[in-house]
């Protein structure tokens, strides 16, 4: 199945387990459902229903209605003035206008538009277009950010999840333990300082669990804020965290930078501002020519001429004013612009050197973990139980290799999840999926 299949399918799935939700949780709103999902629904979901994304798509709307006005002509100006409501013994008197009314009275007619010129108007609508790609730009940015800041939290959460399991698993060995040697105790078999010593190790294991249950909470809040679920959900992700087992090389490097630099949102955004800077000059330019008003008046029993028709034209005269202030705002605009692309530039280049080096030092670090090692350690346990509880081995060695046990199963889960989170830091600065 491709790729794209896949993601409509999840994303079909992913939606409709939302839709059969909403409808449940209508009914029971204060009871709390288990949504288990995998990060490939999750992510269908977040393109779907993720307020930022959703109002960044609106932005783009926007300056679409924005293009939308600047195609229009200004309104044409119409006015009627010198009209008078009563006469005077000396007035000349005109034909009847309609009727009888009309002998006794004066009006006038004046109609006016405004026409641009130097294209201002087109230079406003190319303006204009540029603004509606910045938005586009602008989405794209905020949608490639959003995407690596949800694909850490779901490695976070898979490795918490992962977590969670490994001191439920210590509490319940324990608790066994010191059931058995309650036993003990009571028929004197086994001092009080050991009995306590196991008591204290289960303590030490749930406040380990409550610290990774608060973590786990915190990035659940984070993850439904993503996505835009209700606070009476609670998620699961179904997958366990894996080696994205993608093999890069130094001598990608070149092509990644040229990639970045051709393609990536915010750099093509710099690259947009930019033009938009020199449009705007264009603009200030054009207004150091005058825009024309054309008008027609008609003027009836105020003139030597019963019923006057006449036309004009009116325009600003550039004497003091030739808009050289701002035209110097917008040649410096442009040079500042050309720097920030610039600048942006050679980051992109920076960026994704620190990115690969750091995924190359994390992924030699996980290369050195054997792969049956994690499996070696369970089964050390279980010996490691066996014999504490055949006596084989006392308090302190056990409960040292359960400590033991304990960082090397953390040390493995933190760097498969840095593992997963400077490939995803990788993908990012590269601009696209590897």
């Amino acid at each position: 199945m491709s790729k794209v299949k896949q993601y409509v399918m999840y994303r079909k799935i992913a939606i409709t387990i939302i839709s059969l939700f909403s409808l449940s949780a209508s009914k029971a709103q204060n009871s709390e459902t288990v949504l288990s999902l995998n990060r490939e629904q999750i992510e269908a979901l977040f393109l779907d229903q993720n307020l930022d994304l959703l109002a960044k798509k609106m932005e783009i709307s926007q300056a679409e209605a924005q293009l939308i006005q600047a195609r229009l002509w200004s309104n044409p100006t119409f006015e009627i003035s010198e009209v008078n409501l009563w006469k005077t013994t000396d007035i000349e008197e005109q034909p009847p206008v309609f009727g009888n009314w009309g002998q006794a009275q004066q009006i006038s007619v004046h109609l006016e538009q405004l026409i641009e010129t130097a294209g201002k108007r087109r230079k406003n609508i190319a303006l204009q277009k540029l603004s509606i790609e910045e938005k586009q730009k602008d989405f794209e940015s905020v949608l490639r950010e959003s995407k690596l800041e949800l694909r850490n939290t779901l490695s976070n959460i898979q490795m918490l999840q992962e977590q969670q399991k490994i001191y439920q698993e210590q509490i319940d060995n324990t608790q066994s333990l010191i059931k058995a040697f309650k036993n003990q105790l009571d028929t004197g078999n086994i001092s009080q300082a050991e009995y306590v010593r196991l008591k204290a190790a289960e303590l030490q294991f749930r406040k380990e669990l409550n610290d990774v249950n608060k973590e786990l909470e915190e990035n659940l809040k984070n993850l439904k804020n993503f996505i835009n679920l209700k606070n009476n959900i609670q998620i699961t992700i179904t997958e366990k965290l894996k080696d994205p087992d993608k093999e890069v090389s130094e001598l990608e490097l070149e092509d990644w930078i040229l990639h970045a630099q051709e393609n990536r949102p915010d750099i093509l955004l710099s690259k947009n501002l930019e033009l938009q800077s020199q449009k705007k000059l264009e603009i200030e330019k054009a207004q150091r020519i005058p825009d024309l008003t054309f008008g027609i008046d008609y003027d009836r029993g105020g003139n030597i001429m019963r019923d006057f028709i006449g036309f004009g034209v009116s325009f600003d005269l550039p004497v003091f004013d030739r808009n050289k202030g701002n035209i110097k705002d917008a040649q410096i605009e442009i040079e500042i612009a050309k720097l920030e692309t610039q600048n942006k530039l050679n980051q992109t280049a920076n960026d994704i050197v620190e990115a690969y080096r750091n995924y190359y030092q994390v992924k030699e670090l996980y290369n050195q973990i054997e792969p049956d090692y994690e499996q070696q350690l369970d089964k050390l346990l279980e010996a490691y139980i066996k014999n504490f509880k055949l006596k084989n081995i006392n308090m302190i060695e056990y409960l040292d290799f359960v400590e033991a046990y304990l960082d090397n199963k953390n040390i493995m889960l933190e760097t498969l999840k840095e593992l997963n989170e400077y490939f995803e830091n990788l993908q990012f600065a590269v601009g696209k999926d590897l």
